[in-house]
């Protein structure tokens, strides 16, 4: 989709911000899944090892759902892929809040891979902020939107707490109800995003994906939006159960995971000026040593500080990670080709994502919490050699122009 020609970022500031209040609406969703699908996973499934498969089959929704939401971007616009999705984060409160009333475990793991489809229609918003935004623009239009996440972990955790025992004895019945509500209204707000409609262009035209996926850009991007969202959602899918595991309550790990997803978008407000300043490989480093800082204070103790400090490190490292991931990748494509690139991008991340997911539970309930923090190391290692070497290729690059 091409850019729409103007003279200034009005345009895209408006639908920044409009996207940034969509994204505290829609961020809920998976703020309130990753609060409570290990919990109900646990009291649902036959086995205990399955007690964080909710969370993988919502990991998997997203990876599901990222090519056919670039294609309905492509074929329709962007705005009815925001309809779509927003139609199955209703779907899934619904469902949820179903499947606890008759107790069916099965029919919750539907309703999280609903919710996961929804989460990756709300991917896309990041993307979207940078259709109608002028070059330099672009890194802070993706940060404005991620900055409407630092409501979303407010809203969505404060929703559970809320609502959780407001339908006895089933507990966050109504946990889902409510979020199915919120779902409705960010469809409404997302309604009045102004994007540039498809062109001909954008349906046919452009280099084959194999073409644009072998650039060292797009295969450094790729890999460390894959190790930033997968150690995340490796620590962020084990610690409420493993507080629970410790003997924590759970309104601890409520405001912990609020915690986590406040430190998880709070940092937008400057890192689009990071990135700006300092380039993305730079701020992309930075949030892979803070990952590592995250396994640190996981394995110095087992108390509502040391998770509690785990998760915020966690939080700002992915912001770091996969912000500076996505400036990345939006220097790889042609404009033309931007809903293919981005969507493929994403199905990248979260269907490396999903392979990992599902074995969480099975590594938490093995080997305890301080194997989930060690497996954290060896992925920052792999991330933080790989952007060295990047760096070093592009140096020679440049000598061999000079």
């Amino acid at each position: 989709m091409q850019p729409a020609p103007h003279t200034d970022d009005r345009l895209a500031r408006a639908n920044a911000l409009r996207l940034a209040v969509a994204q505290a609406l829609a961020g809920a969703n998976a703020t309130v899944v990753f609060a409570t699908a290990a919990i109900i996973g646990s009291t649902l499934a036959a086995d205990p090892a399955l007690a964080t498969a909710p969370v993988s089959v919502f990991v998997v929704g997203m990876a599901a759902g990222t090519l056919p939401t670039g294609w309905l971007a492509r074929r329709f616009g962007r705005r009815t892929a925001f309809m779509t999705g927003s139609f199955f984060g209703f779907m899934a409160g619904l469902i949820a809040a179903a499947a606890l009333l008759i107790g069916s475990f099965p029919l919750y793991c539907v309703a999280t891979l609903c919710a996961g489809l929804y989460g990756a229609v709300v991917q896309s918003f990041r993307f979207a902020a940078a259709d109608s935004a002028s070059p330099a623009f672009r890194p802070r239009a993706v940060s404005w939107v991620m900055v409407g996440g630092i409501f979303s972990g407010v809203l969505g955790p404060q929703l559970v707490t809320w609502t959780m025992n407001l339908w006895p004895p089933y507990l966050f019945a109504a946990s889902y109800l409510a979020q199915a509500g919120v779902a409705l209204v960010a469809m409404a707000v997302l309604s009045g995003v102004d994007l540039p409609r498809p062109t001909k262009a954008d349906r046919t035209a452009g280099r084959p994906l194999a073409v644009i996926a072998r650039q060292p850009r797009f295969v450094i991007a790729v890999l460390c939006g894959v190790i930033t969202y997968m150690l995340m959602n490796l620590v962020m899918t084990s610690a409420p159960l493993a507080m629970r595991m410790c003997g924590l309550p759970v309104s601890a790990s409520n405001a912990t995971i609020q915690w986590h997803v406040v430190a998880m978008y709070g940092p937008s407000f400057f890192t689009g000026t990071l990135i700006a300043r300092f380039g993305a490989q730079r701020v992309v480093a930075v949030g892979l040593l803070l990952l590592a800082g995250a396994a640190a204070s996981g394995l110095s103790g087992v108390g509502v500080g040391n998770f509690t400090l785990a998760l915020v490190l966690l939080g700002v490292g992915w912001n770091f990670g996969f912000v500076g991931a996505s400036s990345l990748v939006l220097e790889t494509h042609r404009p033309e080709e931007r809903t293919r690139v981005q969507s493929f991008n994403d199905f990248l991340i979260f269907g490396t994502m999903a392979v990992g997911s599902f074995s969480s539970g099975h590594l938490l309930l093995s080997w305890g919490w301080d194997a989930v923090c060690w497996v954290v190391l060896p992925p920052v290692v792999l991330g933080l050699a790989a952007l060295l070497a990047f760096g070093a290729f592009r140096r020679r690059v440049a000598a061999r122009v000079a």
